[in-house]
């Protein structure tokens, strides 16, 4: 088993020594632990892949590759929280005129002229123009109505909404008292032009694009996503109908591409790959991607030709097995070209293991995405321990604390799929009311 102090250099001889398969590299993480071999797989990025800008719809998925800062104000100018009227001064208030979402009124530094003396704007909707236009200043006694998200004339002591007035013989009577600023949301509540607002590392979610559009973006800098192939492999593998005669069908095909799309790759293909050598080579040989991640064949099993393959090809071990339950058997490789692979075992919730230890750390330095820092979580029961390997077990979150599920044996997906985190206890399990990281289910 190899020290911690040789996981640098079995990462780091793919960050600075040649090509795979020059038989110059440090020998690979062979049976490591379980935080090794994560921090082997992100150093097997290099580096992030290169940055690009693109509109926000592609943008979706991504990765920040620098901070995204404010173009403008939020709000660009004072905007009112509610329906109702923009009054000036103690009421009772003069009615007249409307101003509503998108009416243009002074910029919030601009010049004005107070209503005309009956109270109405300057230039009003049906006469003339848009209400509330470029000369909109309220004088003490006035009200305007006003629509949510319209902006609040110069001169208004606040929103007086609609339920908490009545006119009477032309004039606004308030229900309840006006303070100064009352329903407004001011200009810049959320942010000032140039504020940054997210760093670069951040994922493109919805919501950040909802955040880059209101603050003005159109494109967005970000770092290209890596381009991953799923080769599952086996000649047992059903994709359709019940599992009968020896067969099994096929749960990771429609588990893993969601999962590794929601973490920053680009699936460019998944295909099958059956029980043979010179297949799963050229298959390996040939992937256009950046990462190929296979299912199956990491044992030494019969039909186990993973190893054999990476050999044929060049490729260069960089973990080698890791000392976790489930999922023990899994690998990280350096193809030619600069390339990588993931090795997953067959069964299930083993894969699942090897996703979140391997193959997503992997993605996050390829897109970009910074390291997380440990979420913990108190264990409300004991979560028994290998003696020595580190265990990855489906949680749910209680008032307690988490608590393990059952059905986690390395070819069951049912905790799995009930579950809300997943727990990593380390060798020697953890007693309640100790600390446990949790990692997020897929």
């Amino acid at each position: 088993m190899s020290a911690l102090t040789d996981v640098p250099e079995a990462a780091g001889g793919a960050r600075t020594g040649g090509g795979a398969g020059t038989g110059a590299a440090a020998a690979p993480l062979c049976h490591g632990g379980w935080p090794q071999a994560r921090r082997a797989a992100r150093l097997a990025a290099r580096r992030p892949l290169p940055e690009m800008t693109v509109g926000l719809a592609e943008a979706l998925g991504c990765t920040l590759a620098v901070p995204l800062a404010a173009l403008t104000d939020l709000p660009a100018f004072d905007t009112s929280a509610m329906d109702g009227w923009a009054v000036a001064g103690p009421g009772p208030w003069h009615t007249s005129g409307r101003i509503l979402a998108g009416d243009p009124v002074d910029p919030p530094d601009g010049p004005g002229t107070p209503a005309d003396p009956g109270g109405r704007p300057t230039s009003d909707r049906g006469e003339g123009g848009p209400a509330g236009s470029s000369r909109t200043v309220l004088a003490d006694g006035m009200a305007v109505e006003i629509a949510t998200g319209a902006q609040v004339p110069a001169g208004a002591t606040g929103v007086l909404r609609r339920e908490h007035g009545r006119i009477d013989r032309g004039l606004l009577y308030p229900l309840y008292d006006v303070a100064p600023g009352q329903d407004v949301r001011p200009r810049g509540q959320e942010c000032r032009r140039g504020e940054p607002l997210l760093s670069a590392g951040t994922p493109v979610t919805a919501a950040v694009l909802g955040l880059a559009a209101a603050c003005g973006h159109d494109r967005l800098a970000v770092h290209r996503r890596p381009t991953v192939e799923l080769l599952l492999l086996g000649d047992e593998l059903l994709d359709s109908g019940v599992p009968e005669g020896g067969l099994v069908r096929d749960a990771l095909g429609p588990l893993l591409p969601p999962w590794l799309a929601a973490s920053g790759a680009e699936l460019v293909d998944r295909r099958r790959v059956g029980d043979d050598f010179a297949l799963l080579r050229d298959a390996i040989r040939f992937s256009p991607a950046d990462v190929v991640i296979t299912t199956g064949g990491t044992a030494a099993g019969p039909v186990d030709f993973l190893h054999d393959a990476l050999t044929a090809v060049g490729a260069r071990l960089l973990v080698d097995g890791v000392a976790v339950r489930p999922g023990h058997p899994m690998l990280l490789a350096e193809l030619p070209g600069g390339r990588r692979l993931v090795g997953l075992p067959g069964n299930p919730l083993a894969a699942v293991a090897g996703t979140v230890t391997l193959a997503l750390p992997l993605l996050h330095a390829l897109s970009g995405r910074r390291a997380e820092a440990p979420q913990l979580a108190v264990a409300a029961r004991e979560f028994p321990g290998h003696p020595g390997d580190t265990r990855l077990l489906p949680v749910v979150r209680t008032e307690q604390g988490v608590v393990p599920l059952v059905f986690d044996g390395p070819a069951m997906l049912r905790g799995l799929a009930l579950a809300e985190a997943l727990a990593v206890v380390p060798p020697g399990g953890v007693r309640p009311g100790g600390r446990v990281e949790l990692l997020p289910a897929p």
